[in-house]
């Protein structure tokens, strides 16, 4: 009788279709960036000077005025690699696709580490700034001041408007929101979870990911210093390059049983010139 290990044919279709899918439904970058997945090693995107609008009583005459325009580009500089050895004895004696299953996992795991390239960036390179009441996120009586603020700073520009303002907070500081909400008289267990967005206050779409996102630390080419920061600002003012998207390949292993399992990419972040004072990099008090 024929065992029923998965074939290489079921593994291969379950990566190609569901990996990508997996990828775009847990990451939070999906939702604050624009993410070109086109092949391109970089991404141009010049920008010109800001005209000046005169206000003149009625001649019909003006002034000719000079303006500039500066070239500014993404580079894909980094890229993600995870890789496993799966033993052909593992394989065969499991008793469930175990190429599936660690696809799955390394899926996630990949999600959790571009979040975390990500949101560190849009942290560093934001002008925005602001500093929390003691205590944060996690002190229920603040978290309608910090809100305030985060509207307040972006309130009159008009990618502003039409739901685009978002804010993302480590799984620890729910518990002030939470409270919060109870206080206002929401009902906490109607709140849905739902690819990382928790709720929305004042227009402010929240998102959640785990606690160690936010850190210091040097990740490729990219240093940071962001513990105890968290980044609020408006969707879609800076760009991820994935060109090509998430790929996964299997290899056979010299001199030994199995196959080692693949995942990988490439990656490049840029927050544009002209809205970096859209993206706010909070620290908490």
């Amino acid at each position: 009788m024929a065992n029923t290990v998965a074939s290489r044919v079921y593994r291969d279709k379950y990566r190609s279709a569901t990996l990508d899918t997996l990828l775009r439904g847990a990451m939070v970058t999906e939702k604050v960036t624009v993410v070109d997945r086109s092949g391109n090693k970089r991404i141009q995107s010049p920008y010109s000077s800001t005209p000046t609008v005169v206000v003149q009583a009625l001649s019909g005459s003006y002034t000719p005025a000079d303006w500039t325009t500066t070239d500014e580009a993404l580079d894909v500089t980094d890229e993600f690699i995870v890789g496993e050895h799966i033993r052909d004895f593992e394989d065969v004696m499991s008793n469930f696709n175990l190429f599936a299953a660690r696809t799955e996992q390394t899926a996630f795991n990949v999600a959790k580490k571009i979040d975390e390239f990500v949101l560190n960036n849009l942290c560093e390179d934001g002008t925005g700034t602001y500093t929390t009441p003691t205590g944060g996120f996690v002190q229920p009586s603040n978290v309608n001041v910090i809100f305030s603020n985060i509207v307040s700073q972006l309130s009159g520009y008009s990618e502003a408007y039409a739901g685009n303002m978002y804010c993302v907070i480590e799984n620890t500081d729910l518990v002030g929101i939470i409270q919060s909400m109870a206080g206002n008289g929401f009902q906490t267990a109607d709140a849905t979870l739902n690819n990382g967005k928790v709720t929305q206050i004042m227009g402010v779409d929240i998102y959640v990911v785990r606690t160690g996102t936010f850190t210091d630390a040097t990740v490729g080419t990219k240093t940071w210093t962001n513990a105890g920061h968290r980044v609020a600002g408006v969707k879609g003012v800076a760009t991820v390059a994935m060109p090509g998207g998430i790929k996964t390949d299997e290899k056979k292993v010299g001199s030994k049983t199995g196959m080692e399992l693949v995942t990988y990419g490439y990656i490049g972040f840029k927050a544009w010139t002209p809205r970096l004072a859209l993206t706010i990099d909070i620290t908490l008090a």
